[in-house]
């Protein structure tokens, strides 16, 4: 029988601490190292040095590949980004993140991802423990980037 990896998509709300302008610009692999403790890069393709459009960078990874990240919407105007990330016979993750500002001058931060699965572990994890790796992730983000708004020093884990 053929593979059939499952897909499981969820969205998350952050609030940020800073206006859209403030908070785009730490969505980037280099300014990362600044605020997300244990946060690691390599830089495979840059024409800026910094995240773009075609930017293609790579993180260390619990499996035997490390994973290829590759921007597909970068929009500094509507502050709209869109990365897909491979981890090779794992996963295949597009993640779309879009920052809108409110009236007291914080952020609201839309953050979807859609995983794939490559193999029947993952299939597996996607079924039963992908929810509550999500959510713990994305409290973590929205606190340690809240900390480094508020203080300009990184959220130690």
């Amino acid at each position: 029988m053929e593979f059939q990896g499952i897909q499981v998509s969820k969205t998350y709300q952050q609030i940020n601490l800073a206006a859209p302008k403030e908070v785009f610009p730490l969505l980037c692999p280099v300014r990362e190292k600044d605020w997300l403790d244990g946060w690691d890069y390599i830089m495979i393709h840059s024409e800026s040095g910094l995240i773009e459009e075609g930017c293609v960078f790579s993180t260390p990874h619990h499996g035997q590949h490390d994973t290829i990240w590759y921007v597909t919407v970068y929009d500094k105007i509507n502050f709209k980004i869109e990365f897909v990330r491979v981890t090779p016979e794992e996963e295949v993750v597009r993640i779309k993140i879009r920052l809108l500002e409110k009236e007291d001058g914080t952020t609201i931060s839309r953050i979807s991802y859609e995983y794939t699965a490559l193999n029947e572990e993952k299939n597996e994890w996607l079924k039963t423990k992908f929810e509550d790796s999500f959510r713990e992730s994305m409290i973590w983000w929205e606190k340690a980037i809240n900390h480094y708004l508020r203080t300009g020093e990184m959220l130690k884990k």
